[in-house]
């Protein structure tokens, strides 16, 4: 059974990487007008992972439109185990389990199972020869038809691979990952015509120059969606925008600057242990606000019911009693949803501020990473109540509110 293990050294490596390479110029001031400012946030950004929602998970009583089946025991290995013999009891139990809540389904294609793998012996993070790319491109060939027959009208969305720039994911090259792209592409489509094939899915600082490579060398005309996981841990949410700038710019030097954008894996696996609840909580929030003000069309959390290698939980070890960060993920659902997410700026003193619309009410929500600091409202017109993240409305008190680490909305509405 594959499962989510502690991070192996060269992942950790890579994200040290991270550190060094967007700390060198610091975030920037300001995230500026994404290309959806214009339009309200809507339900499908909001993305979640459950490993076990098929045996013993219950369903999740926050509010969300997609899921991500990565770690959920639906691979390639788990669906074909042997050749021709397939499973799919795990994967017809989750559809049904997402089409009953009105959820939809994107399913990663990918990891070779042992007996198609081009080295069987070879280590990965799950299991020998998984990383592989597979031996004969007829079995994936089967594998992909195979999967989008059966589910044609039900699962709409499929992702190539798994963060094909760390070797325990991909030991192939970037030529041989463009070719199974093309090919499940294909198939796919003459399938379904409707599906929507995302790319495969980058991390990490060296994913910047793989994705470089993946769509110079013509993968993005495969791809209806380009995606990527934004992992900054253990450093905090703000390290995701020049990331995601960098990305973007890649996209748009290749030809693919159209394409949506979506961040189909994202959480934190440090520091361990996370300071406060309350601290965790308030990341998952400022991951969302910022991921949307940069442009990027869905977020997928991970991980709902992980206990080991996160450590921003979102539930206790029932996998059904909320955590803080698990509150605040319907809470920041409630936040945003069907409001016109303008711009976030950060100021001089490091202090951010997203303004939203809904209808005739105004909003801010606001935060400083760096701890306890006064902020000035004045510029603030109309504000008249704040909400703390894991409190209740109140009324403002005075032009001058102290902002912390966590995340207020601001509001003209009255208490």
């Amino acid at each position: 059974m594959l499962h989510r293990i502690p991070v192996p050294a060269l992942r950790a490596a890579f994200y040290f990487l991270l550190l060094a390479v967007l700390c060198a110029g610091g975030p920037s001031p300001s995230v500026g007008k994404a290309s959806q400012a214009e339009e309200p946030v809507i339900p499908n950004f909001f993305g979640l992972h459950i490993h076990h929602a098929a045996d013993t998970t219950p369903w999740p009583e926050v509010p969300f439109a997609q899921w991500r089946l990565w770690d959920a025991y639906v691979a390639w290995p788990n669906l074909e185990p042997r050749k021709g013999k397939w499973r799919f009891e795990t994967l017809d139990k989750d559809w049904e389990l997402a089409n009953h809540h009105g959820v939809g389904l994107l399913l990663p294609l990918g990891l070779s199972p042992d007996w198609a793998s081009s080295r069987p012996e070879e280590k990965s993070a799950y299991h020998p020869g998984n990383a592989a790319e597979p031996k004969d491109l007829e079995d994936w060939h089967n594998y992909v038809r195979s999967v989008a027959t059966r589910y044609k009208g039900r699962i709409h969305d499929y992702e190539i691979w798994n963060e094909p720039n760390l070797k325990e994911f991909w030991t192939g090259d970037v030529d041989q990952m463009v070719g199974l792209t093309r090919e499940a592409s294909q198939i796919i489509h003459g399938i379904d015509p409707g599906a929507i094939v995302v790319s495969p899915s980058a991390t990490g600082p060296n994913g910047v120059d793989w994705l470089r490579e993946f769509l110079a060398k013509g993968g993005g005309q495969y791809v209806d969606v380009i995606g990527y996981h934004f992992y900054v841990t253990p450093q905090p949410p703000e390290m995701m925008v020049p990331l995601i700038r960098r990305v973007k710019r890649v996209m748009e030097e290749n030809g693919a600057g159209e394409k949506p954008l979506w961040d189909t894996e994202t959480g934190w696996a440090g520091p361990k242990p996370f300071p406060s609840q309350e601290l965790a909580a308030a990341y998952l929030v400022r991951a969302y606000l910022l991921a949307w003000s940069s442009g990027v069309q869905r977020l997928y959390w991970y991980s709902w019911d992980n206990h080991t290698w996160v450590s921003v939980q979102t539930t206790e070890a029932d996998n059904h009693t909320l955590t803080p960060a698990g509150r605040a993920y319907g809470i920041i659902h409630d936040w945003l949803v069907g409001a016109r997410l303008d711009e976030c700026k950060e100021d001089a003193a490091h202090t951010w501020s997203c303004h939203l619309e809904r209808g005739s009410e105004t909003r801010w929500i606001v935060w400083n990473p760096q701890g306890a600091k006064s902020m000035d409202l004045s510029e603030k017109r109309g504000a008249k109540s704040v909400t703390p993240l894991l409190g209740v409305m109140r009324r403002m008190a005075s032009p001058s509110l102290q902002v912390s680490e966590i995340p207020e909305l601001i509001s003209s509405t009255e208490p």
